[in-house]
């Protein structure tokens, strides 16, 4: 005979604090309080006669018996919500979620999405920059713009494809170059203040100014000044502003090269390994609004005019 099958509220309070591995996220997640996702999780280890979670101090952990359980109970609710995600989308398929970084929607994406609009003016397009990664299942995203290597690892889940390859540049206001005079080689830039770009680090912990510098035959740069941003828009905006010369990503320059409020003082561009790719949910029914929009983007990528970007 069978057991009785678990009530779903409390299968479903053991997935998510299973997936967020935190009694606490999973309780805001699912607008309980901590206690009562708590007490619903005791409630089936009792049904069951298993222990699912470790209790330790300030952290749980799965047990072998929850580890057992949440594979299955994640693929089913996972199922559930991309039933309802594609109900919604029935009901509202002229909206497009998408989830970028900060630096790149307001640098580059935002400046140009009105042309994505006035092509598709029934479209609803919401943005979610955050510097944290989507979760498809959960945050309602229907395409991310993540910036990953060449090649990424294959993954069961997403789908992805490369947009862009990514250098790094360094770039600096024309009144900095006034201030301190031309530059006729690297070295002269070690002795410009320095920008850094923070939010490069837990990317490519491998590249920066050491890296950049190594590159173009310049040593002995006292890498500990200089102004610290863990955003890049801001450290853009810094630089646009003559506070110093900063180690950019060539995509999310290009508008202030373009339009000069921003140059290149030297040639010299270092690959960074990396590109910005589309990311989808693998073996989600297509919809035309997102295939719209990866027409488009990538349209647009075509037309830019990388001779404006003097390290290239």
């Amino acid at each position: 005979m069978h057991k009785a099958m678990p009530p779903l509220s409390a299968l479903r309070a053991f997935e998510a604090a299973a997936r967020h591995l935190s009694f606490t996220l999973a309780a805001r997640e699912l607008h309980v309080t901590p206690g009562a996702l708590s007490h619903q999780i005791r409630g089936l280890e009792e049904l069951l006669d298993v222990k699912l979670f470790e209790r330790r101090v300030r952290a749980i952990a799965l047990t072998t018996a929850g580890k057992q359980l949440y594979p299955g109970l994640q693929s089913g609710f996972g199922q559930i919500r991309e039933a309802v995600a594609s109900l919604n989308a029935v009901g509202n398929s002229k909206v497009l979620v998408l989830s970028t970084s900060p630096g790149l929607t307001s640098k580059w994406l935002v400046p140009r999405l009105y042309r994505f609009s006035n092509e598709f003016p029934d479209v609803d397009v919401r943005i979610s920059a955050s510097v944290n990664r989507a979760n498809f299942t959960t945050d309602g995203i229907d395409m991310a713009i993540r910036y990953m290597t060449l090649e990424p690892a294959p993954d069961r889940a997403l789908e992805s494809e490369k947009i862009v390859e990514i250098s790094l540049i360094a770039v600096c206001s024309p009144r900095l170059l006034k201030k301190h005079g031309p530059v006729k080689s690297a070295q002269d830039l070690a002795r410009l203040p320095l920008i850094h770009d923070e939010s490069l680090n837990p990317h490519m912990a491998a590249f920066g100014w050491r890296e950049w510098f190594e590159a173009a035959g310049v040593g002995s740069v006292d890498l500990r000044r200089g102004l610290r941003f863990n955003s890049a828009d801001h450290a853009l905006d810094a630089a646009g502003e003559g506070a110093g010369i900063l180690l950019a990503f060539d995509l999310l320059a290009y508008d202030d090269l373009r339009t000069g409020r921003l140059v290149v003082p030297f040639r010299l561009a270092l690959p960074s390994g990396r590109a910005f790719h589309l990311v989808w949910p693998k073996g989600r029914k297509a919809n035309q609004v997102a295939e719209n929009f990866r027409r488009w983007i990538k349209e647009e990528i075509a037309a830019l005019d990388w001779r404006r970007i003097k390290g290239r």
